[in-house]
């Protein structure tokens, strides 16, 4: 049985049927909403850290490692570990505090075929620690996952999946070039390189996955 506070989390994130025609703009700007206006972004992010904020934090403590052994109560649990932080510690160190646990239970999860037990929705999601890795391999295994998915989703959403694969690639790039996204320099307290100021300069506001 999943555990309440997990259903919680899905329930939020996905509702109940997230790709359907009249919801998936609703969810889209919920799930990649920075071109919205930073008052908008703001009370959306208020609203995750008032809903799931004591959730977020028990995950970074280890109390809910134990959700890991269900397939969905692990995308719960990566939800909390590397989504969840970014929205509620936005612009903050503690953003990408868990990312390096988030990509370990993700690499894990892939072993064990839990993405399989998903929907290509759920996957999207998924497989985000690995987009998210300051970590060349990493990147590479996030493009691997996306292009499965992208060539396994539905032919009614293809582009929203092929639009995320290309997304991913961008990640990619970034970290194939830098070894590490310049973005986050400033709040983790990192000299960016000229070269990297140079990038940031022509970078998209707001873009700090």
């Amino acid at each position: 049985m999943t555990d309440f506070r997990a259903q919680e989390v899905l329930d939020y994130w996905f509702g109940p049927n997230p790709l359907r025609d009249d919801e998936l703009p609703n969810r889209l700007r919920l799930w990649f909403g920075a071109e919205d206006p930073p008052e908008i972004r703001a009370l959306r992010d208020q609203d995750i850290a008032t809903r799931f904020g004591a959730h977020t934090e028990a995950a970074a403590r280890g109390e809910l490692d134990h959700w890991a052994g269900s397939p969905h109560r692990l995308l719960a649990l990566l939800l909390l570990l590397d989504q969840f932080p970014r929205q509620i510690w936005r612009g903050k160190a503690r953003a990408f505090a868990q990312d390096a646990k988030a990509a370990s239970l993700c690499l894990a999860g892939m072993g064990t075929g839990a993405d399989a037990a998903l929907s290509p929705v759920e996957r999207m999601f998924f497989y985000l620690p690995l987009e998210h890795a300051e970590d060349r391999a990493l990147q590479e295994e996030s493009m691997s996952a996306y292009r499965r998915l992208a060539a396994e989703a539905p032919a009614e959403h293809r582009d929203l999946f092929e639009g995320v694969l290309r997304f991913a690639g961008s990640h990619r790039e970034v970290v194939e070039r830098f070894g590490r996204f310049p973005h986050r320099n400033t709040v983790l307290g990192r000299r960016s390189t000229p070269e990297e100021l140079a990038y940031l300069r022509g970078e998209r506001p707001g873009w700090q996955k």
